[in-house]
This record gives C-alpha cells, sequence and structure tokens, in this order.
C-alpha cells in the first residue's frame, strides 16, 4: 500500500472531526431551509446566525436582541486581511524548508502534531500542498482587493459570531494545508530531493481550474459592484438590483459557486485522493449552497421579474 494510502485510512484525527463537524452542521442548516414554511425553525436567533447581509432584511424588524450581535458586513475584508498575513506566513516557512532545508518553528510543528499530521513520506503530496498554499494565498489576496476597489458594501450586517468564525476560518484552512506535507521531524520531505521532479498532470489540471474559477469569481462581483456605480464608475447607490452577464444567467449566486470550484481546483491539485481537503470541499459545499439558497429566496421576493429559469446554486439542478 502507498504511504499516502495509507495516511488516508488512518483513525479520524482532530482536523477531520473539525471538517466533518462544520460540514454535517451547514448540511443539516440547509436541510431545515427547505422545509415547507409551517415546519420551519422561527427562531429568531437561529435565523440570524445563518442569514447575513441582504438576507437578514425581513419584512418586520429585527429582535434588539440580535442587533446588538451586528457588525458590519464590510468586515468581510478583516478575513482576507488574517488570511494572507497568516497563510503567507505558512507559505514562507514552507517555502524555507522546501527549497532551503529550515525546519519549521517548533511552535507550528507541535500544532500540526496537535491537529493530526502524520509524519509520512511519499507520493507528490509536497509540490500539492506548496501550490495549493499558493492558491489560498493568491486567492485571499483577490478577495481583499475586491473588497476594498470592486465591492461596494451598504450598511448591512453580520453577526458577530459569523464574522468571528470568518476569522478562524481562514487560519484553520491555512492548517490543512499545512498538514498535507509529508514532514521528516520538523522538515517538509522531498521524494528524491527534487520538488519539481513531483510534478504530475493533476497538478496542471488543477492550476488551470484554479484560474478559470477565479476569473469567473471576478468578473461576478465586479458585476455586483457596478450595479451601484454609474459608468465613470462613481457609487450613486446602495440598492439592491438585479445582476446580469456570466454566470448569472444561470444561477442568483455565482460568486459562491465560483467559490467551490476554486476548492474543488485545489483537490484536483491534491491529485484527487486527499480525503481531508475533500471534507473541506464538501464543507464549502453546504455552506455556499446554504447562502445561495437563502440569497435566491431574497430575489425572488423581491423583484416579481426576477428570471425564473435561474438556479439558486447549481445550474439547471438546484
Amino acid at each position: 500500500m502507498s504511504p499516502w494510502a495509507e495516511a488516508e485510512l488512518s483513525a479520524l484525527n482532530p482536523l477531520r472531526a473539525v471538517w466533518l463537524t462544520l460540514t454535517a452542521a451547514f448540511l443539516l442548516t440547509l436541510l431545515l431551509q427547505l422545509l415547507p414554511p409551517g415546519l420551519l425553525p422561527g427562531c429568531a436567533i437561529f435565523q440570524d446566525l445563518i442569514r447575513y447581509g441582504k438576507t437578514k432584511c425581513g419584512e418586520s424588524p429585527r429582535p434588539a436582541a440580535c442587533r446588538a450581535f451586528d457588525v458590519p458586513k464590510r468586515y468581510f475584508s478583516h478575513f482576507y486581511i488574517i488570511s494572507v498575513l497568516w497563510n503567507g506566513f505558512l507559505l514562507w516557512c514552507l517555502t524555507q524548508s522546501l527549497f532551503l532545508g529550515a525546519p519549521f518553528p517548533s511552535w507550528l510543528h507541535g500544532l500540526l502534531r496537535i491537529l493530526g499530521a502524520a509524519q509520512f513520506q511519499g507520493g507528490e503530496l509536497a509540490l500539492s500542498a506548496f501550490l495549493v498554499l499558493v492558491f489560498l494565498w493568491l486567492h485571499s489576496l483577490r478577495r481583499l482587493f475586491e473588497c476594498l476597489y470592486v465591492s461596494v458594501f451598504s450598511n448591512v450586517m453580520i453577526h458577530v459570531v459569523q464574522y468571528c468564525f470568518g476569522l478562524v476560518y481562514y487560519v484553520l484552512v491555512g492548517l490543512t494545508v499545512l498538514s498535507q506535507v509529508p514532514m521528516d521531524g520538523r522538515n517538509a520531505y522531498v521524494t528524491g530531493k527534487n520538488l519539481l521532479m513531483q510534478a504530475r498532470w493533476f497538478h496542471i489540471l488543477g492550476m488551470m481550474m484554479f484560474i478559470w474559477s477565479s476569473a469567473h469569481q471576478y468578473k461576478c462581483h465586479v458585476i455586483l459592484g457596478n450595479l451601484r456605480k454609474n459608468k465613470a464608475g462613481v457609487v450613486i447607490h446602495c440598492n439592491h438590483r438585479i445582476p446580469f452577464g456570466d454566470w448569472f444567467e444561470y444561477v442568483s449566486s455565482p460568486n459562491y459557486l465560483a467559490e467551490l470550484m476554486i476548492y474543488v481546483s485545489m483537490a484536483v491539485t491534491f491529485g484527487f485522493h486527499n480525503l481531508t481537503w475533500w471534507l473541506v470541499v464538501t464543507n464549502v459545499f453546504f455552506s455556499q449552497a446554504l447562502s445561495a439558497f437563502l440569497s435566491h429566496q431574497f430575489y425572488k421576493s423581491k423583484f416579481v421579474s426576477y428570471p425564473k429559469h435561474r438556479k439558486a446554486f447549481l445550474p439547471f439542478l438546484f
């Protein structure tokens, strides 16, 4: 049995347990939202925790107890600031180890071991993890740019719990990637001592998928931002309008679909067989599906002329 297969068959480690728990939570929440209106949980706190931005806006005012925990949605940029800094640091540590032979800091190595990183060797995981960490850092950098210069945020809110989750999320994702690096003590292990010799066809495919998905997500965010700007690029209002163009012709939230495809591209880069990362992808699928479904409901309730052929998240399906 190959080393990676032995690692994949190992007992459920803390990282996999975390991602499995998050996946189950988002799946259950999505299923609850799909119930008929009469059976839908009406708890204001529950609904406030799963909704953010425009989907918090309802016909009746939200309870004061819920509004007390509001944080501006424009604070989304904080998620990507943290991600650029933290995952940039992890990328620097991995680069130092792979190309200069520098060991990981002892505290970081200890943290990875606690989270379930295995001391194993073999396969293309060193190059795969390096590329995925580069993708994650580039993704965060682009999203930070979009938050600062492309998106136009209104005065809508997110819950402070959602805000804290977003801050922790990208820290955990980066650690998940780094935990997949084959280790030899505190050093990254490279088969044959040559990283480029690990290059495989799925690395190229994953890179192409990442670029394609990122380009579409950027285009969708530009379309959304332009809905609130004039032809000169000046913000003139913060109202919601029906977006058209690109993947908006098929789904209400193509930016969420593109987010899923970005994570799938990373799974491809890992060579399709990385169970830990597929748990991350599954979590992204259900979390983005939930957000897309709530956004789709908002558009349909607000606009009588909303295109009936559009689905919420997956073209022609859901």
